[in-house]
């Protein structure tokens, strides 16, 4: 039970046990996603509930909810990308905003290469040849391989990077596309996504989502990457142009795709799922156990943080704070 007169929060979706407990244990907590009339629920609460704990991509934190809650001063989101809250509109009326970068790098930069290698190699279609009892009749075809291959990173930021490091573990030279180029880094900087797409044959996209970003991989990077290209994605699925995807794979414009975010999660176009030679995973690229619970602990931190007076963790650009 939390102190008297601790503070009040929303929780706009359900997170793992590990974290409920905590947020119940140091806050009042009201579930507004169990809330059969949620309207109802944040009139009651409006004028004491002062944080967000906001868990999943799929609950939106933007300015009706700002409305609703006038009171409100931190949003702390689980998970490193937050397009799905105005963080922006929240900077404007004063309310801080964290999310959960560090903690999930190395998870999702493993999930990465697991992926490429997985596309590249053929890793679910193999597995069900054997399975399937095909391996009895004749050998798997020959696939292609990792070898000769030169990685673009779309993206290099701590994520991007540890892409970066790993990729060149595998001995393969690397790239990349950004905002700016960055100076500490001793891989090429491309200024032109497509320039970068026609010198490569894998890209590798791990770009946060929001207007500046969306379909930056389009019809003519696809075109540009070329009939050997691979992509995978575990960056955000807005990034991508999907329907130029599908075309793009169905003409095979590019050889393969590996994507483990899409457009309209958890929708995924029947289109791109009857294409056998794709790889897709359900948004999974932190979905440990640990790493979810690193993840969580953050969700939890910077809130307790920012209601004993220390300001938060891990506030996003939009958002900064300083100490008065």
């Amino acid at each position: 039970m939390p102190a008297p007169n601790a503070p009040e929060i929303i929780m706009t979706g359900p997170m793992m046990a590990y974290v409920t407990d905590q947020l119940k244990a140091r806050f009042v907590v009201h579930e507004l996603w169990n809330a059969p009339d949620k309207a109802a629920l944040l009139a009651e609460v409006a004028g004491r509930v002062r944080g967000v704990a906001a868990g999943g991509g799929h609950n939106r934190v933007d300015g009706a909810l700002f409305d609703a809650l006038p009171k409100l001063e931190m949003v702390a989101s689980f998970g490193v990308g937050y397009d799905h809250i105005d963080a922006a509109e929240a900077g404007r009326r004063g309310v801080t905003v964290s999310n959960t970068p560090d903690v999930l790098t190395d998870e999702v930069a493993d999930l990465a290469l697991g992926l490429l290698i997985a596309t590249v190699r053929q890793l679910p279609q193999v597995d069900r040849y054997l399975r399937e009892g095909k391996w009895l009749k004749a050998a798997y075809p020959l696939t292609t391989s990792l070898r000769g291959r030169t990685v673009g990173i779309v993206g290099l930021g701590r994520i991007g990077k540890a892409v970066a490091k790993r990729v060149e573990a595998f001995g393969l030279p690397v790239v990349y596309h950004g905002r700016t180029r960055q100076d500490d880094v001793p891989y090429r900087f491309y200024p032109s996504l497509v320039e970068m797409a026609s010198d490569v044959d894998t890209l590798i996209s791990v770009a946060p989502g929001g207007a500046s970003t969306h379909h930056i991989i389009n019809a003519e990077v696809l075109k540009a990457l070329g009939p050997n290209g691979i992509l995978v994605n575990v960056g955000r699925g807005t990034v991508v142009d999907e329907q130029a995807l599908i075309k793009a794979l169905q003409d095979k414009t590019i050889l393969s795709a590996g994507l483990d975010v899409f457009e309209d999660e958890p929708r995924v176009p029947a289109e791109l799922i009857a294409i056998e030679h794709a790889v897709l995973l359900p948004h999974v690229g932190s979905a440990s156990v640990y790493t979810r619970q690193q993840m969580g602990q953050l969700v939890v931190d910077n809130l307790a943080s920012w209601f004993e007076g220390k300001g938060p963790l891990s506030p996003v650009p939009e958002t900064p704070w300083k100490k008065a």
